[in-house]
């Protein structure tokens, strides 16, 4: 039988939001927080418990989770928190932080006793909202049995990378994930112009690459948001996918590599961004091939 926990979910984004549903589905006691509280007052139709503030939202909770837009964010909001945060309490950071990022809410979590599990998540909308993402995660084994349920409702798997979160591990595994998922996501748009500007039917592509080595579920699905105008509501938004780009790069710089293909990555999405594609899917960086928005 799962334990019942009352879980803190500070961020209620695209991810945010669906694993709070899903930990209120798997019967824990849910309060959620968001910047803009707007986005998340439809929550409350799932039973979770909207709170004002960061310091409301953690009051007595066991698990505090926290999917914000970074590294300073999660901690800003964190520190709004502190009045309200037990020692001892679990927390589960699954922000795309980046490296030094997550070294400093590491450096958080031990000023204020808490149990710092290191745990970025692989997936967008769709199976974040089914459970099924995969959880990277990093932290004590002691402490373990606590964030499992919490663990387990959001995601299909997790994949222990560590046993201290504060070095960082699972969010170097996801940075080095996200590194294949933007470079491919910004091939794919540049095929399709490519296309367009040499009159070539996509779809002639396609066959040409169908049931080979070349050929890619994903290289599919992102070119189907583009050729179907689906954009919108967002997978993995544009101006995340950006912020993740930029994480990447710096993480190669100090790890004293050259990283152009995720550089000129973030320079098209920051581009598409600037178009007015911010909102919208990844995907979108398909316009920044154009001098105008498409």
């Amino acid at each position: 039988m799962t334990d019942q926990l009352t879980v803190s979910v500070l961020g209620t984004g695209i991810m945010g939001a669906a694993m709070a549903r899903n930990l209120a589905r798997a019967g824990h006691t849910v309060r959620a927080w968001n910047r803009s509280r707007a986005k998340a007052e439809p929550l409350a139709a799932d039973g979770i418990a909207v709170a004002g503030t960061p310091a409301e939202a953690v009051e007595g909770a066991d698990v505090v989770l926290t999917m914000l837009y970074d590294g300073p964010a999660a901690l800003d909001v964190m520190r709004q928190a502190t009045s309200a945060l037990r020692p001892g309490t679990a927390w589960v950071q699954s922000t795309t932080a980046g490296i030094e990022g997550v070294a400093d809410l590491a450096a958080f979590a031990r000023e204020q006793d808490l149990v710092f599990y290191d745990a970025p998540v692989l997936g967008t909308r769709q199976p974040a909202e089914a459970g099924q993402l995969l959880v990277l995660a990093a932290g004590p084994v002691e402490g373990r049995h606590k964030v499992t349920p919490v663990l387990d409702a959001v995601g299909a798997r997790t994949v222990w990378t560590g046993e201290d979160g504060a070095e960082g591990s699972a969010t170097r595994l996801k940075l080095v994930a996200n590194s294949w998922v933007i470079a491919t996501t910004n091939a794919m748009g540049e095929v399709l112009a490519l296309s367009k500007a040499l009159d070539v039917d996509p779809q002639n592509f396609f066959d040409a690459i169908a049931g080979g080595p070349l050929d890619m579920g994903y290289l599919r699905a992102k070119s189907a948001l583009i050729l179907d105008d689906k954009l919108s509501p967002p997978q993995f938004a544009v101006s995340t996918a950006a912020k993740d780009a930029r994480l990447i790069v710096e993480a190669g710089e100090r790890g004293g590599v050259r990283l152009d293909v995720a550089a000129a990555s973030a320079e098209r999405l920051e581009r598409a961004a600037a178009q007015g594609h911010g909102d919208e899917d990844m995907a979108a960086a398909y316009f920044a091939s154009f001098d105008e928005k498409a």
